[in-house]
């Protein structure tokens, strides 16, 4: 009897770690979405637009980054006055990766390397607050080209707080990059 508590007990513990992990959300009245697949599409072509469209921050965590076209319009944005910060993961800086990152802090886009965790495998942007671009789709050409992958442009402020949240929570573990 007293197994069969504690095993109710660990469940219910566990079952309330899970709960304050992840969000069952709704979207708010006047949110909308648009979605793209690749290699049929050029999706990268969505991530532009949109990021042409911020007018105040842009908040990017990438785990492969090699778009040119991407990397350019975040460049754009900020000298449009932008605020654009970049957290990727640790494999962005191993030779061979053709990784856009040096380009970004090159043209004065701060660089975080989020190496505190095994991957940083997170594909997300968080455009004033109320956009957020996610999916599986990478920053890179070959997600336009060759890959299978998926991106929702989603204006749901709601939605962005939680985001914006778990970017912050990212960006105080990772380490500036000069």
């Amino acid at each position: 009897m007293r197994a069969l508590l504690v095993s109710r007990a660990f469940v219910c513990c566990l079952c309330f770690f899970v709960y304050s992990s992840c969000f069952a959300l709704s979207f708010e009245t006047g949110a909308s979405y648009e979605v793209c697949f690749s290699p049929n599409h050029t999706c990268s072509y969505l991530i532009v637009r949109a990021l042409d469209g911020a007018k105040k921050s842009v908040r990017v965590q990438a785990y492969s980054f090699t778009s040119k076209r991407i990397a350019k319009a975040l460049v754009k944005a900020k000298d449009r006055g932008i605020h654009v910060k970049v957290i990727v993961d640790k494999s962005q800086f191993e030779k061979g990766t053709f990784s856009r990152v040096p380009y970004l802090l090159k043209q004065g886009i701060p660089i975080f390397k989020d190496d505190k965790v095994s991957i940083a495998h997170n594909k997300v942007m968080i455009i004033d607050d109320e956009t957020v671009v996610t999916g599986s789709y990478n920053f890179t050409v070959s997600a336009d080209r060759y890959n299978a992958e998926n991106l929702l442009v989603i204006k749901d402020k709601g939605l962005a707080k939680h985001y914006t949240a778990n970017w912050l929570r990212r960006f105080k573990s990772s380490t500036p990059v000069t």
